[in-house]
């Protein structure tokens, strides 16, 4: 019981607290969990050659010949900031030329306008995967915190792996610094640019599909999403769909009381319900975060032809 009251506790914290020092501006959102405008791919690590998950990202973010990608190689470490192998692997899996790395762990230097000029011009931007808690450490709360905020605000896409996937949500999964086991950690605070949401990744390759669980239990305003590798979420405003692969995960607090209580869930939900705490998507299907229900191709509020703001 300590243990909940205490991971209860310190969600809590970290949601009521999101930008409590921050020199951004931060304003009411029309959007539950997704953004306002531009487009999110959040990736479950070790997406190599997924040619759908690349075309997507090249898609959102203006197309071969008209993006401009930053590379976001901090959660990699040190080495990372002269290490362009993270460049060379984007220009060849996007066909995209205009690529620039960008890294520090320093924050006065992510707090200067010289750092964030290369994002200004920025059309996408990706995270390479890592340790999350190094891109907190860097980019929290700063001026470089605003501009990948303002890439999103001018229709770009923000795209991460692995750690660049858990680092998007709010409260920051896995983020300690002795290691991944440790779930809720000394670093619980992510970038937010999916809201009111908690991310995990390696999904069924790591055998983590009940490890988000609890959190959702104790922290109902959360929305949980797990990703399994070469597969990833598009999430465009408050619509999510799936790429790639293999699986992704859905926790939502109603959907893990139902399975406790072994009660029926409503007729929406039960086409994908399969007596657990969880759905299991698959590639294509789309989930809406706002009303949390998995969208089905009967319902009459969504069709192929619907498209959302870049």
């Amino acid at each position: 019981m300590k243990k909940c009251s205490l991971l209860f506790s310190i969600v809590a914290l970290t949601y009521l607290n999101a930008f409590a020092q921050t020199p951004i501006q931060v304003k009411p959102s029309s959007t539950k969990h997704g953004p306002e405008k531009g487009s999110l791919i959040i990736i479950g690590g070790n997406v190599g050659h997924t040619a759908s998950i690349w075309n997507k990202f090249v898609e959102l973010a203006g197309g071969k010949d008209q993006a401009n990608i930053v590379v976001v190689t901090t959660a990699s470490g040190d080495s990372a900031a002269f290490d362009i192998r993270d460049i060379e692997i984007v220009k060849k899996e996007t066909g995209v030329k205009h690529v620039t790395l960008l890294h520090t762990n320093d924050l006065k230097e992510a707090n200067s306008e010289k750092f964030i000029a290369p994002l200004k011009q920025a059309t996408g931007v990706y995270f390479v995967g890592g340790r999350q808690w190094r891109i907190a450490d860097s980019y929290l709360n700063t001026l470089t915190h605003q501009a990948f905020f303002d890439v999103l605000n001018r229709g770009g896409v923000i795209a991460g792996s692995s750690a660049g996937a858990s680092i998007q949500g709010s409260f920051l999964w896995r983020g300690d610094t002795k290691g991944a086991n440790i779930l809720v950690g000394d670093h619980t605070q992510g970038l937010s640019f999916l809201k009111n949401s908690v991310i995990d990744q390696h999904l069924l390759k790591r055998n983590r599909q009940f490890d988000l669980i609890d959190v959702i239990r104790q922290s109902p305003m959360l929305i949980g999403i797990g990703l399994d590798e070469a597969t990833a979420v598009v999430v465009q405003k408050d619509i999510m769909e799936v790429v790639g692969k293999s699986y992704v995960a859905i926790y939502d607090y109603d959907t893990i009381v139902a399975s406790e209580n072994k009660s029926s869930v409503d007729t929406v939900k039960s086409t994908h319900f399969v007596s657990g705490p969880f759905y299991l998507l698959s590639e294509g299907q789309k989930y809406d975060l706002n009303e949390r229900r998995v969208i089905t191709k009967a319902d009459s509020r969504y069709s192929e032809s619907t498209s959302y703001d870049k």
